[in-house]
């Protein structure tokens, strides 16, 4: 038992260390540029949970996997991080007892949540039929929910492929948006999907929406370098967060 101890947790730093030392190239890992936490996070980086999809799991059975209460503590003691980037995939399960062991486990090793990304497949807040458009919002709404729960500040709808019809993205942005503010929790827009081929996509959503509404630049979702760099320029003034994927070098110099 000793001797599997031992290889799980040199299995788990040595993992851990080259995701947070090569960034994205595995997988994205979060950098919090502004004074936008308490405590301060502003320069420090984190990783995402979507980075350790394959390690984060249930009941771990094999080397280097763990379970999401077991990360806060691996990621403090071992690399000597705090912040913690959630999906609703690694989350899992949003009853209030999970929950708070969630948070219990946080709190206890000095970590901090950051956003959840609301990444639930099959929904659709941007249709035009109400009934569809109305079960996304209200799974969004739960995500939200979890994330007041959690104390977590900030939340991020998932952009789909096709570009929406903007009056109904714009409205059920709004309505999600006003839902949060009234729980403590603000919503971030993200470069993906139909926005990575528009530099000034993320302002001009962020303008069209009027609400307190922050952005969360990916360094690697957009078209091409030439869109990646103006967009990227005009994003990070909105930005409480970013993620990056160091795919080169002089994607990696960005940074």
């Amino acid at each position: 038992m000793e001797a599997m101890r031992a290889v799980n947790v040199t299995s788990r730093r040595r993992f851990l260390g080259a995701v947070a030392a090569l960034g994205a190239a595995v997988a994205p890992v979060g950098l919090f540029a502004r004074e936008g936490f308490k405590p301060s996070l502003a320069g420090e980086v984190g990783i995402t949970t979507s980075s350790l999809s394959g390690h984060l799991v249930a009941r771990p059975q094999k080397p280097g996997e763990f379970t999401l209460l077991e990360l806060p503590k691996i990621l403090r003691d071992e690399l000597d991080m705090r912040v913690i980037d959630l999906n609703t995939s690694t989350l899992g399960r949003f009853d209030k007892e999970w929950l708070d062991q969630v948070r219990a486990a946080v709190d206890a090793a000095g970590c901090v949540l950051t956003n959840l990304k609301m990444n639930q497949s099959g929904l659709d807040m941007n249709s035009p039929d109400a009934a569809v458009r109305e079960r996304a919002l209200t799974e969004y709404r739960r995500s939200i929910d979890a994330a007041a729960q959690l104390g977590i500040p900030y939340v991020r709808p998932l952009p789909l492929k096709e570009r929406p019809d903007m009056a109904i993205h714009v409205a059920s942005y709004r309505a999600l948006a006003d839902y949060g503010a009234d729980r403590g929790v603000k919503l971030l827009v993200e470069n993906y999907g139909w926005m990575e081929s528009d530099p000034q996509s993320v302002p001009k959503l962020i303008a069209a929406i009027d609400r307190d509404v922050s952005a969360t630049p990916d360094t690697g979702n957009w078209a091409s370098d030439e869109v990646r760099f103006a967009g990227l320029k005009a994003a990070f003034p909105y930005a409480v967060s970013c993620d990056f994927k160091a795919r080169t070098a002089s994607i990696l110099c960005t940074i």
